[in-house]
């Protein structure tokens, strides 16, 4: 019962102690005279003020950077957009030359019925041969039929001509692209073979070599041990020294270590050497693959490119035949099957 009262007292005191201090600092404003006065927070609202001012700072900085932006952009579009007119017109006026130095009206096949020259050409003594009220008639529609059928000819035999050249290069860049990929298959398994070998020659000497390092210590602990256990003058004990703590190496064996650590050394200075070659050797491999994967994928693209173009026009000769095979419904080209599709189903 006494612990219960003084805890309600302690907190009595406590919540007494926090209205005095909360009237204190009451006091402390109402009296203050320039707090009085200006009726509010000073310090708060200068803080608020400098961060109204930070915040339009910032948002003034962004909508300059923003106001950049823009105008960079528009300065990249203008120059994107005019490159474009340069190349339309320049790609216009390269159409224009190759019409101009190519595509001759008089080398079209019926140039020789639209001539306006042609009654010019046509000779007095011919043009007196033709019988009155046939004016129209063409007396060499036959050899020009057989110049035209003779053309076309030489066309045909020139195209069959480029198409097995071309068919012809293709064969011979698969064959290619086949032997090199067969040489580096080779050139990789030589490789491996070669690697395999000079671990398995590593390896083997590793293991020799630490077998003749046990063989050699197997003998010194011998040598050592048959000294011991022999009992010589030499063996005697000195105060303080124990006989066969002081086991030195003898000058032989000295020798020896200093040679095998040698030949350490230049073995490893030869397996490093032997691996920047092997290195460089794959780098110049790993070149050459990346420069003949280049060169197919250039030539995998241009044979794409060729089979597009062959299918777009054989695709356009289909649709121009399918053309010519479907009847005209809008001109009224209808036959007897049109009206019999009708009345077929219940629907």
């Amino acid at each position: 019962m006494l612990k219960n009262e003084l805890l309600s007292e302690r907190l009595a005191r406590a919540s007494l102690e926090k209205r005095r201090n909360i009237e204190t600092e009451r006091k402390e404003r109402i009296f203050n005279d320039k707090l009085r006065t200006i009726g509010v927070d000073k310090e708060a609202l200068d803080e608020q003020v400098r961060e109204k001012r930070e915040q339009v700072e910032a948002a003034k900085k962004e909508q300059n950077a923003y106001d950049a932006d823009m105008l960079r952009y528009g300065k990249v579009a203008c120059i994107v957009d005019s490159r474009q007119m340069k190349e339309k017109r320049a790609l216009e006026k390269a159409v224009v030359a190759y019409r101009q130095q190519y595509q001759h009206p008089e080398d079209r096949r019926e140039y020789d019925l639209n001539d306006p020259s042609r009654i010019k050409k046509v000779e007095q003594s011919d043009a007196q041969m033709m019988p009155p009220g046939l004016v129209g008639e063409d007396p060499e529609s036959k050899i020009r039929q057989q110049n035209q059928r003779e053309q076309l000819r030489e066309w045909l035999t020139q195209q069959q001509t480029e198409q097995a050249a071309e068919r012809h290069q293709q064969e011979l860049e698969e064959q290619r692209y086949d032997q090199s990929r067969v040489e580096m298959d080779n050139r990789a398994v030589q490789l491996q073979s070669l690697e395999i070998e000079r671990r398995k020659a590593a390896a083997i000497a590793t293991k020799g070599f630490n077998r003749s390092m046990a063989e050699e210590k197997r003998c010194q602990d011998k040598e050592i041990n048959g000294s011991q256990f022999q009992g010589t003058p030499s063996t005697v004990a000195v105060p303080g020294l124990s006989p066969s703590s002081d086991r030195r190496t003898a000058p032989e064996s000295l020798q020896q270590i200093i040679q095998i650590q040698k030949h350490q050394m230049e073995e490893k200075r030869r397996k490093e050497l032997e691996k920047k070659h092997e290195e460089e050797r794959h780098d110049r491999v790993r070149l050459n693959s990346a420069r003949t994967t280049l060169l197919i994928e250039r030539q995998q693209a241009r044979m794409n490119r060729q089979l597009r173009r062959d299918l777009d026009s054989a695709n356009a000769q289909l649709a121009e035949t399918h053309k010519q095979q479907k009847p005209d419904i809008k001109r009224g080209c209808i036959d007897d099957s049109f009206f019999s599709k009708f009345n077929t189903c219940s629907r």
